[in-house]
């Protein structure tokens, strides 16, 4: 009896860490670390399935690393021809009537092979000073989503069949709280994006670019901000129609991406209506400047429309203390409008041309002009 208790209190705990987890990385590393100590272990990972490369790609390894473990590895994959049994023992037994079922292997492993024996796992374990495992398919949809895998040292007792039974029940519970963090993400995912081109939104831009600024007031690093209006959308829209001026937002879309492909880790995100914007922290003015001079040649080359009005303001270059996000966005939006005005073909830097501070500082307030300066505090 003691032991069932401690068991159901082991169920508790995991789907407890997993409904606590807000981001996929935290819902990985519940799980190892739930299995682990719920079944004895010393070590867990979590592996998901790649159909469509063919191979386990591990997300996360828990506790007693062995050399070479990372926790969160950026590419630690196995082919799945040699784990034969995710494709054999899972779908046979599965198909055949039975239940995604745990198993259990050991470094000594049985002579002939057994249900679920894997020669590269044993391999595997003995190269990393393990003694057992057991491996719980990971469930979701009902599908194969990857596995569960729990480890103990050598001269630990083996896991026993009443482990792999127990398994077995923590890889369900494990793979309910994966599903909802997965509903979690998709639903932030959504709150962050434009819908229409799949660029992050205005909301997505004003968390990252707090953070940037206050990571520059920290360390001084480069933040930069590309503010764009595509000229040529009302015109679009008016003649040829409103799906075939959200065709050439969505070309401009794509080509703003590729342009901030160009800037390691740079946000391209659509502001609204006609208006986007690149967000990058570390690369140098100079190379943002010659980002912006591409995107607006690339832009210039688009069958419709009338290309794009580019301003640019960074931190990089001589235009003051930047203390906020709404700073940053004043200045960069001063030098699109400038861009727009003049029908500039190549980007307006804040700091280079020395009207956009004045115009930052002093935004026109005739109740005609359409443009508002960014006020957000």
């Amino acid at each position: 009896m003691g032991g069932e208790d401690a068991r159901l209190r082991a169920v508790v705990s995991l789907a407890q860490a997993m409904a606590a987890a807000h981001t996929p990385r935290e819902s990985w590393r519940a799980a190892a670390l739930g299995a682990r100590d719920a079944l004895g272990g010393n070590f867990a990972a979590l592996s998901v399935w790649e159909r469509e490369l063919g191979r386990l790609r591990v997300l996360v390894n828990a506790g007693e690393r062995a050399d070479g473990e990372e926790e969160f590895p950026e590419d630690e994959t196995y082919p799945v021809h040699q784990f034969p049994e995710i494709t054999e023992f899972l779908h046979e037994r599965w198909a055949g009537g039975g239940e995604p079922n745990a198993w259990v292997e050991t470094a000594a492993a049985p002579p002939r092979g057994g249900a679920g024996y894997c020669h590269e796992r044993v391999t595997a374990l003995r190269r990393r000073g393990r003694g057992c495992c057991v491996v719980a398919p990971i469930v979701l949809h009902g599908r194969a989503w990857g596995e569960l895998y729990v480890a103990r040292p050598v001269g630990a007792p083996v896991f026993d069949a009443a482990d792999a039974d127990f398994a077995t029940v923590l890889a369900s519970v494990a793979a309910a709280g994966i599903a909802q963090t997965e509903r979690l993400e998709e639903v932030r995912r959504l709150a962050f994006t434009d819908p229409l081109t799949g660029l992050a939104n205005r909301r997505a831009v004003d968390t990252r670019l707090d953070e940037a600024v206050e990571r520059h007031r920290a360390d001084g690093s480069v933040v930069s901000l590309v503010v764009c209006d595509l000229n040529g959308l009302k015109r679009v829209n008016d003649t040829l129609g409103h799906a075939v001026g959200d065709r050439l937002l969505e070309r401009f879309g794509s080509v703003l991406s590729l342009c901030g492909a160009m800037l390691p880790g740079a946000l391209a995100a659509r502001l609204g209506g006609d208006e986007f914007c690149l967000l990058s922290v570390g690369p140098s003015a100079d190379e943002v400047v010659a980002v912006g001079e591409e995107l607006c040649l690339r832009a210039g080359e688009l069958e419709l429309g009338e290309g794009v009005a580019c301003g640019v303001a960074s931190t990089g270059d001589p235009i003051g203390p930047v203390r906020s996000a709404r700073r940053l966005f004043r200045l960069a939006d001063a030098a699109q409008y400038r861009a727009k005005a003049a029908r500039s073909a190549k980007p307006v830097v804040a700091g280079r041309d020395g009207a956009v501070l004045r115009l930052a500082d002093a935004p026109p307030s005739a109740p005609h002009d359409r443009r508002r300066f960014r006020g957000r505090s």
